[in-house]
């Protein structure tokens, strides 16, 4: 299978369009990190029925392949959805380096850049 762009996904199938900010950490050996995605008011809200089916995780998809998390939470104003957040941990110097080859996919698809602190 090849895809075309680097893509995330709540819904597998259904490329979430609402650009994300990402925030990342990584620890002083720099073998393990965590991204947190922040999605303001993310298109899945809207797309979501029954046919589509539930938020599963977060799947994100490039052409070498998938990776995803499960720990995604959703925030709500009002008794409306609001923000979808997403936690990914990355265990290994590996786990590390795949991700950032996604992000740069990533990045390069939808016109992000990169700030440091």
């Amino acid at each position: 299978v090849v895809f075309d762009d680097a893509s995330l996904q709540f819904i597998k199938g259904v490329n979430e369009t609402c650009v994300p900010d990402v925030k990342l950490t990584r620890s002083r050996t720099g073998t393990t990190g965590t991204a947190t995605f922040s999605f303001e008011q993310p298109s899945v809200f809207e797309a979501q029925d029954e046919a589509m089916g539930e938020i599963t995780g977060l799947f994100m998809i490039d052409d070498e392949g998938e990776l995803s998390t499960t720990d995604v939470t959703a925030k709500f104003i009002n008794g409306k959805p609001s923000r979808v957040e997403a936690r990914y941990v990355m265990r290994t110097s590996f786990d590390w380096e795949r991700f950032m080859r996604f992000m740069e996919r990533y990045a390069e698809d939808n016109g992000l850049g990169f700030q440091g602190k």
